[in-house]
């Protein structure tokens, strides 16, 4: 077990109801979770996202915690949330980074893997 580890996974949900062809707006939820995998307690305190359209077209997006919040860690624990997303074409992708500081006042990243917005195709 390392000092710093921490263990990410990811669930996306197309929201249809949300979005509109017409408008380019391709409205996409997210399910987040970061389980502390070290063995030093940890605090999130910051993110970064970098959110790509299909067409390349990039936006950054930085900020203190998640969802209003800057959760502790101790080694095993997890913080799960949901936020969402708007791109203007139908498919796209995300990645991002977690600032995090640890119980002894180290500050590290922890990359957020690239994942997918995709809006379903329905296949005839």
């Amino acid at each position: 077990m390392t000092k710093f580890s921490a263990q990410i996974s990811v669930q996306v949900q197309f929201l249809e109801e949300q979005s509109s062809a017409e408008q380019s707006q391709y409205h996409f939820a997210y399910t987040l979770s970061i389980k502390n995998d070290g063995e030093l307690a940890f605090q999130l305190i910051a993110r970064e996202w970098i959110i790509t359209d299909s067409e390349k077209n990039s936006q950054q997006i930085k900020g203190l915690g998640v969802v209003g919040q800057q959760p502790l860690l101790k080694s095993g624990q997890a913080f799960e949330y949901t936020s969402w997303s708007t791109i203007p074409t139908p498919t796209g992708s995300m990645k991002g980074t977690y600032f995090c500081i640890s119980e002894e006042a180290e500050i590290f990243e922890v990359p957020i893997p690239e994942f997918s917005l995709t809006m379903p195709r329905i296949l005839h």
